[in-house]
């Protein structure tokens, strides 16, 4: 991509302060961009924040957990505010929880995972898709669904449950809102190396077996994904909608080995 593919366009990435959310912003920032970077923590987010800024770039940090309709709301008006619009979106904001069999998980964990990862996304969606629909120019919207929506593993269904709605959830959207040029697309990471990956699985130790079942024997890095949102972002992907990208590097092609059962 060019270097200022994004120059001038208004950006929101949610889990913008730690991982691929930080990858992306500082890739944006370095582009032009004007990026918004929603979190649940503030210090992450002042440090990106810093970081574009020190760069010669244009952010704004605002502390936001996406699973509280009324955090939700504020982030929406400040950013009609601040930046008057937006252009694009990564909903990236997600939690893991827990990875057990299903009569070992808690409704109230469930519940949790459903807040941040399908319903915080939707009230992101609703505001980010009325934002646009005002503005009546073309915009792009990217979610974070994941591996887990196209493969298997034990003791993650409530969690690739949450991912799966995702993919449906849009699908349907770009249905809706492909006439008004709005794009909407998932991003499906793999293992990625994140601390919320790391902090799930451990060592990387723990790590290597995940690297020799992906077909580029590793796993990911932040910026592998981030990239690859960038580009789903861009007009150089201004014919692609309703997608889900699998950025796992072959990880799902070959189903599941006998040590993941």
């Amino acid at each position: 991509m060019q270097s200022q593919t994004f120059s001038g366009k208004r950006v929101l990435i949610t889990g913008g302060g730690t991982g691929m959310g930080r990858a992306a912003a500082l890739r944006l920032g370095l582009s032009g961009a004007q990026v918004v970077i929603a979190g649940r923590r503030r210090r992450v987010l002042d440090e990106v924040v810093a970081q574009i800024r020190a760069q010669g770039g244009s952010a704004l940090a605002i502390a936001t957990d996406v699973a509280d309709s009324e955090q939700v709301r504020a982030l929406f008006a400040q950013i009609r505010t601040e930046l008057g619009g937006l252009d694009l979106a990564w909903n990236n904001a997600g939690v893991l929880g827990e990875f057990l069999p299903i009569q070992q998980m808690s409704l109230e964990g469930f519940d949790e995972l459903i807040a941040t990862n399908l319903r915080g996304v939707y009230a992101c969606l609703q505001a980010e898709i009325s934002m646009m629909l005002e503005q009546g120019v073309p915009g792009a919207i990217v979610n974070t669904s994941s591996w887990t929506a196209h493969g298997a593993m034990p003791g993650i269904s409530a969690y690739a449950a949450t991912k799966g709605a995702l993919d449906a959830l849009m699908r349907t959207l770009a249905i809706e809102v492909g006439e008004h040029g709005i794009r909407v697309n998932n991003v499906s990471p793999g293992i990625i190396a994140t601390p919320m990956g790391r902090e799930a699985l451990g060592s990387d130790e723990a790590m290597r077996p995940f690297a020799s079942h992906a077909a580029l024997r590793r796993v990911g890095e932040s910026e592998d994904v981030a990239d690859a949102v960038l580009w789903l972002l861009s007009g150089e992907a201004r014919f692609v909608t309703g997608q889900s990208l699998l950025v796992d590097g072959g990880f799902t092609l070959g189903g599941l080995r006998p040590w993941m059962r």
